[in-house]
C-alpha cells in the first residue's frame, strides 16, 4: 500500500497548473526577425531581365506607309466664309469631303487631328467625324482651341 501512495501522491497534484515562459520564445522571435531585416536584398529585376528583340527585317520596312498628319480646323463664326481649314488652307465643306477622300483613298491609318475653337459650331465638328467616319479614317484626335 505504500507504493500506492506514493503514487497517488506523485499524480495527485492536478490542481497544479504548468505554466510557459513567453519571454525566451519572444526574444527568438525578435532575434530571427531582425536577421531577416538586415540581411533582406531587393533583387534587380531590371538588370536580370533578358529581352530578345527580332532582327529588323528590311521587307517590312520598305512595306510601311509614312506615318502622316492631316489638320483639319473647324473655323470659329466670325471667321472665314468656307469654315474649314486642311493642313492650313481655308476649304469648305465640300472641299474638305473631296480632300479627305484622296487622302483615305492613300491610306485610311493616316492620323485627323482635329481643332477646334470655344467659337465653333458645333455642327461643323460632327459634320468633320461624319466625313472622317464615311471615308473609315479612323485614327482621330479632337483638341479644344487652337
Amino acid at each position: 500500500m505504500k507504493t500506492r501512495k506514493k503514487k497517488e501522491r506523485r499524480f495527485s497534484g492536478g490542481d497544479a497548473e504548468i505554466e510557459l515562459s513567453m519571454t525566451p520564445m519572444i526574444d527568438v522571435v525578435f532575434q530571427l526577425l531582425i536577421y531577416f531585416l538586415v540581411t533582406f536584398t531587393t533583387p534587380d529585376v531590371l538588370a536580370n531581365l533578358d529581352i530578345s528583340r527580332p532582327s529588323p527585317d528590311a521587307k517590312q520596312q520598305d512595306t510601311k506607309p509614312p506615318a502622316n498628319m492631316i489638320r483639319v480646323v473647324v473655323l470659329p463664326v466670325g471667321g472665314m466664309e468656307a469654315g474649314y481649314a486642311i493642313n492650313g488652307r481655308a476649304v469648305t465643306a465640300g472641299e474638305l469631303g473631296n480632300m479627305l477622300r484622296r487622302l483615305a483613298g492613300i491610306s485610311t491609318k493616316q492620323s485627323v487631328v482635329i481643332t477646334c475653337d470655344d467659337k465653333s459650331e458645333h455642327g461643323k465638328l460632327v459634320k468633320v467625324l461624319d466625313i472622317c467616319a464615311e471615308n473609315k479614317l479612323t485614327n482621330l484626335s479632337v483638341i479644344s482651341g487652337q
